[in-house]
């Protein structure tokens, strides 16, 4: 089986690679091509994954490619990890945003549009090609706003483009382990958008055990979202929100932490993977070692500012270990073997959210087979959540219509309704900003 990775030079390659390793299944993936528009970022990672197969018998074959239709043809299944504009794109992102005085994240507010907006003409194209190229591939979206993303290649490729994040994964297996169940015999009910989603029980046997966690304190305030949110106020929502939600409940702490920062979130993993990609040049570097000492890193300062404004301390060992890669081959297990999974993606809402048409992309528990992912019934959303996610969902719908139109002022809309961007005004000057510093966004008239 044939699987090519989109931004195939990008850091958090050997996640996956790794994650295959460990397959030895029938119908495993046997050939994985990686493409990148950068050849010396594919010969760093290639070599990072060739230290990781060094001592592992009939180990996937690893080809790179710059040539985007020799990757996708006659793919299995293609995973979409690119990032248009690099780490320099997301620091611009960050910076605009915060000379504003808005929020500059890649995923949320201001950056998140931003982001979006250079990066839906590119994945479009990329649909396209696949459904020309490899129409039975199935699309594994990891390329952030994962919904965002994932709803604009929906348009073109319908059910076979699934989102995926380790957001709520993550989220589920902290919650179970601190009420002692098997993170892998839990129900967890999540409903919301990608980065934006509440846990509102976990089932056990049947059994509800979340209320059980909202009613101790001890219990709550133990975990990294007790902790990142604070007691009180995951008692008063009667659930337990997503990290990311953390810039929406405390936006104006978040933004001011952002701000007094030696340097933004972006800033540093540039300077930071730019130093590791320096070091692949050297043909004596051990290139596994240096990969695993720069991800160590870039895993321990994940959302830094956030629990230093919520007090949080560091993060904890077990939360260090990534997880998007595990539910990737989840997933590709359950579409190419028929092995029946529940996982939590990002896939078209059909009737599964009321206040939402059919094609909206949200994040849900989702039932896997040789047919695809099919969401569970969930639930109708609290108030305060709808009003969100409606929102929400607004603003990428108002990012995909000026993709699509090239129209400067629907960009303007799109920035300007979003719940983190307090003036229309603002949202001009965030468009003129953006479109100086971004040659991706020059299509905005």
């Amino acid at each position: 089986m044939k699987l090519t990775i989109l931004g195939g030079g990008g850091f958090r390659v050997p996640l996956v690679y790794g994650a295959l390793l460990g397959d030895r299944g029938e119908g495993r993936v046997t050939h994985v091509v990686l493409h990148d528009l950068d050849a010396e970022r594919l010969s760093a990672v290639t070599r990072v994954l060739a230290e990781q197969a060094a001592d592992i018998p009939d180990a996937p074959e690893v080809t790179a490619t710059t040539d985007l239709d020799e990757a996708l043809t006659g793919a299995d299944f293609v995973f979409s990890a690119i990032r248009v504009g690099g780490l320099e794109g997301r620091a611009h992102d960050e910076q605009v945003a915060l000379a504003e005085g808005v929020l500059g994240q890649e995923t949320v507010g201001a950056g998140g549009i931003a982001y979006g907006l250079r990066t839906v003409p590119v994945a479009v194209d990329i649909a396209r090609r696949v459904a020309r190229l490899a129409p039975d591939a199935w699309v594994i979206n990891f390329t952030n706003p994962a919904g965002l993303v994932t709803e604009a290649m929906s348009r073109h490729l319908g059910d076979r483009v699934i989102g995926i994040c380790d957001s709520p994964v993550g989220l589920g297996r902290r919650i179970a382990r601190v009420l002692g169940a098997d993170p892998r015999e839990a129900w967890i009910d999540y409903v919301g958008l990608n980065h934006l989603g509440w846990v509102r029980g976990l089932r056990v046997a049947g059994r509800d055990e979340l209320p059980r966690l909202l009613a101790d304190r001890d219990l709550l305030g133990s975990f990294e979202e007790g902790k990142l949110f604070g007691v009180d106020w995951l008692q008063s929502l009667g659930a337990v929100p997503n990290e990311y939600l953390h810039y929406y409940y405390f936006n104006r702490e978040a933004v001011r932490a952002y701000q007094a920062a030696e340097k933004t979130r972006g800033a540093f993993l540039k300077d930071q993977q730019a130093h590791f990609y320096e070091e692949m040049r050297r043909p004596d570097a051990h290139a596994l070692k240096a990969w695993d000492r720069t991800r160590a890193e870039r895993e321990a300062t994940y959302m830094s500012e956030n629990r230093e404004t919520a007090g949080a301390g560091e993060r904890d060992a077990d939360d260090l270990s990534g997880g998007y890669e595990k539910v990737a081959l989840a997933l590709m297990r359950a579409i190419a073997r028929d092995e029946r999974t529940t996982l939590i993606l990002n896939v078209r809402n059909r009737a599964t959210l009321s206040v939402l048409d059919t094609e909206a992309v949200i994040e849900v528990p989702c039932l896997v087979d040789a047919n695809g992912a099919h969401p569970v019934a969930v639930a109708p959303l609290p108030d305060h959540a709808t009003g969100l996610v409606c929102a929400v969902k607004a603003v990428e719908r108002e990012v995909l219509a000026a993709a699509e139109s090239g129209s400067r002022s629907t960009a303007v809309k799109a920035f300007a309704l979003h719940p983190l961007v307090d003036s229309v005004n603002v949202a001009r000057r965030l468009v003129e900003g953006y479109t100086a510093v971004h040659p991706g966004l020059e299509y905005l008239k």
